[in-house]
């Protein structure tokens, strides 16, 4: 039996060499490849590819190698893994995995990933995660993530997370966050959420959320409860309450709201129950309507009001 074991064992050992380095048929850099090829046009079949030079064509593949120094190279075409398609640098085309679909630097093309799909630089294209999508520098195309999708840099086209969707920096054209869309930057087009749409800096375009709107810049049409920041312009619907949080801030446009609590000056029309604010270049409706600025007796007016200072 131990002279079975070794024999078998001294057989198989240089087949094992030959396949870790790839058995490649018929030719070595083109044609159907068994193994870890490092440079390859055609067919390849892997289970852990890692010190990749180039690969084109269809490559399957199960698993990256755990020191992630030897995840380098590019797979151009389609990447198929079962479970996981990763370990390389960039993968370009479609890269579908069971589990997920990654890459060291990016990911570009249709990346579907069961669990999610993601890279350390930029993902672009129809991205696809069942759990999320992720760069960490930016994520461009559509991208779908089923609880959430987000980038360390910019986010930008048609962005959903089912419960939330983000950017470190800027986020650009359609998102969706099931509870929130958010940003470091600027949140611009057309922005969606149950609870919140906020930036940093600046929310523009159509913004709509199911509890409240805000930044400290804020323009475009928004529409929730509550809708606030320092420098409000637009359309501005609030059913519950409407805020401009300084005293420097102002309000450029048509406000609606139960209550319009504006610190800073309103330049356009303020309509409400209970409209208040420092200066008016414009005027306010409502049941009750104060302004600061206004001589003693004209501060506190009843359905109408606006500047009658000098």
């Amino acid at each position: 039996m131990r002279r079975i074991i070794l024999t078998s064992f001294i057989i198989t050992l240089p087949l094992v060499s030959l396949l870790s380095q790839g058995l490649n048929i018929p030719a070595r850099h083109w044609g159907i490849s068994f193994g870890n090829s490092t440079r390859f046009d055609g067919l390849r079949f892997n289970i852990i590819d890692k010190d990749i030079d180039r690969i084109n064509g269809i490559n399957i593949g199960v698993w990256g190698a755990k020191d992630d120094s030897r995840h380098t190279g590019t797979v151009n075409g389609i990447s198929l893994g079962i479970p996981v398609a990763m370990g390389t640098n960039n993968r370009n085309g479609v890269n579908i995995g069971i589990f997920g679909a990654a890459s060291k630097n990016n990911l570009k093309g249709i990346n579907l990933g069961g669990l999610g799909a993601g890279a350390g630089n930029d993902v672009c294209g129809i991205n696809i995660g069942g759990l999320g999508v992720g760069s960490g520098h930016n994520l461009h195309g559509i991208n779908i993530g089923g609880l959430g999708a987000g980038a360390g840099n910019d986010v930008k086209g048609l962005t959903v997370g089912l419960l939330g969707a983000g950017a470190g920096n800027d986020m650009l054209g359609i998102n969706f966050g099931g509870l929130a869309v958010g940003a470091g930057g600027s949140v611009k087009g057309l922005s969606m959420s149950v609870l919140a749409v906020g930036s940093g800096e600046h929310v523009a375009g159509i913004s709509l959320a199911g509890l409240a709107v805000g930044g400290p810049s804020v323009s475009g049409v928004q529409a929730a409860l509550i809708v606030g920041g320092e420098q409000v312009q637009g359309i501005s619907i609030a059913p519950a309450y409407f805020r401009i949080e300084s005293l420097d801030g102002y309000m450029k446009g048509l406000s609606i709201s139960a209550f319009n609590h504006i610190r800073g000056d309103v330049s356009g029309v303020c309509i409400g129950i209970f409209n208040w604010a420092n200066s008016v270049r414009g005027f306010q409706l409502g049941v009750l309507n104060h302004v600061k600025s206004n001589p003693k007796g004209l501060r506190w007016l009843p359905v109408f009001n606006t500047s009658f200072g000098s």
